[in-house]
């Protein structure tokens, strides 16, 4: 299964494909798109589907991971968040792709192993479960860590599935 995870942001969006092989995972690419907070939000939006589309174009994943708003903060900075979510949700839907959504607080367990890990240790776990030779930027971090969330999920699923199936 190839994943594409998304950390939604107005000024950087993250993005990460990441693929289940056997019991391990493998990086297939990771990146960012920038965007300029001078930009009206209709071109920034339109610069991160547009962006995002084109991931989705050609990395052909089988489903999409976007992270959910964290409410508790600045009401601009929500609602500029929700924006940029909306874009990438929008690229996921026009793709034909099924959207799975995650807390920072449950894409940092299934990474870090605690909830509420600091950014820093993300990256470093990111980096070690790909294999990767340097530390991802924090943003395709973030997303990285969402598709390896979503990847140990449904494989845990499929598991509990097949047990079921078996006994």
């Amino acid at each position: 299964m190839r994943v594409l995870g998304i950390d939604p942001g107005s000024t950087v969006t993250g993005w990460g494909v990441v693929e289940s092989i056997g019991s391990g995972y493998r990086h297939v690419a990771h990146g960012a798109i920038r965007t300029s907070s001078d930009e009206p939000m209709p071109e920034r939006l339109g610069r991160i589907f547009t962006g995002l589309s084109a991931v989705m174009q050609e990395h052909r994943p089988d489903a999409v991971c976007v992270e959910e708003i964290f409410v508790s903060m600045n009401v601009q900075s929500a609602l500029k968040l929700g924006h940029a979510r909306g874009a990438a949700l929008v690229a996921a839907q026009a793709a034909g792709l099924p959207v799975f959504e995650y807390t920072a607080l449950q894409v940092k367990q299934a990474v870090v192993g605690y909830g509420r890990a600091e950014k820093q240790q993300v990256q470093s776990m990111v980096k070690m479960l790909l294999g990767l030779s340097v530390v991802p930027p924090q943003d395709a971090a973030d997303a990285l860590a969402g598709a390896l969330c979503h990847l140990q999920r449904s494989s845990g699923v499929a598991a509990l599935l097949a047990a079921r199936r078996c006994g």
